[in-house]
């Protein structure tokens, strides 16, 4: 497919007052296009978007599991910037460490709401735009799209749902001469990220792997990553690129990995650590996990 200059495009970026969102943002209007930042908090954003600085960039608050608040913010685009081209799906949040025995139900299904969900109701709001402008379509997954997720089942199950959801749109857009992405990212070193692997049990499962896997990128290389995929119209968009290597081998890596995950007696006394409901019990009231 042919090459896509963001130049005098209109860009909107979920997710986008801080990490891979405020940097994908940054990296699209350096090379000219106007950018609209959304996140929840309205302040917030608007400060990104300040940060980015200039009229071609906008910050705007809205909830993507909310489609009245999503398509409100479509809709603010079209009228300020007279369209929309692109959209960087990007918004998402981490689920407290946990088994799928104990972990609260309700916050296992609210990042499924926003890490899958939220995900399709922006892509919707702006298929519209984007099929009529012939423009992109950004999806952010994760390399936990095909990754074990164990302990992290909620958030591995919403990769692996948008994966999905990028493929089959890529084909879908193709007779209107539009396009889409999957972004598959490692470990981005987010607050997120940092957040997560701060509790303990996180944190042990994470000196179980090796160390190459889990080197944190800066959340800028994830920005350009993304921008460089909208240039090339690229169906995968894979950070660290050697990640790209495990996605094509995952029918042969999976199993083998999975097979020595239910084995390790390491991995076995964290999944019982995390197993433990007295843990869940504190991750509800919002106190230190044991």
């Amino acid at each position: 497919m042919a090459s896509y200059d963001v130049h005098g495009k209109v860009a909107l970026v979920t997710g986008a007052a801080r990490g891979i969102g405020f940097e994908a943002a940054r990296a699209l209007h350096a090379r000219g296009a106007a950018v609209v930042l959304v996140d929840l908090d309205e302040d917030e954003t608007q400060a990104a978007a300040e940060r980015i600085g200039g009229d071609r960039a906008l910050g705007l608050a809205a909830d993507v599991t909310d489609r009245e608040a999503i398509q409100a913010a479509m809709d603010a685009t079209v009228e300020r910037f007279g369209g929309l081209d692109v959209v960087v799906a990007n918004a998402g949040i981490a689920p407290p460490t946990a088994t799928m025995r104990v972990i609260d139900e309700d916050a296992f299904e609210r990042t499924v709401e926003i890490d899958l969900l939220g995900v399709w109701r922006t892509v919707r709001a702006a298929l519209p735009q984007v099929v009529q402008r012939r423009g992109h379509v950004v999806v952010v997954a994760s390399v936990y799209a095909f990754f074990n997720g164990v302990l992290n089942a909620s958030y591995a199950m919403s990769k692996a749902g948008v994966e999905s959801l990028g493929r089959s749109l890529r084909v879908e857009l193709a007779p209107h001469g539009a396009s889409a992405s999957v972004a598959y990212f490692g470990f981005i070193d987010t607050r997120m990220v940092q957040d997560a692997f701060a509790d303990p049990v996180a944190h042990r499962f994470e000196e179980t792997q090796p160390k190459f896997m889990l080197r944190r990128l800066p959340p800028s290389a994830a920005g350009q990553a993304i921008a460089d995929g909208i240039a090339r119209r690229a169906p995968r968009i894979v950070a660290p690129r050697w990640w790209a290597i495990w996605s094509t081998l995952r029918g042969i890596l999976n199993p083998l990995f999975d097979a020595r995950a239910e084995r390790d007696a390491k991995i076995l006394d964290i999944v019982r650590a995390a197993d433990s409901p007295e843990r869940a019990d504190a991750q509800r009231s919002g106190l230190p996990a044991p």
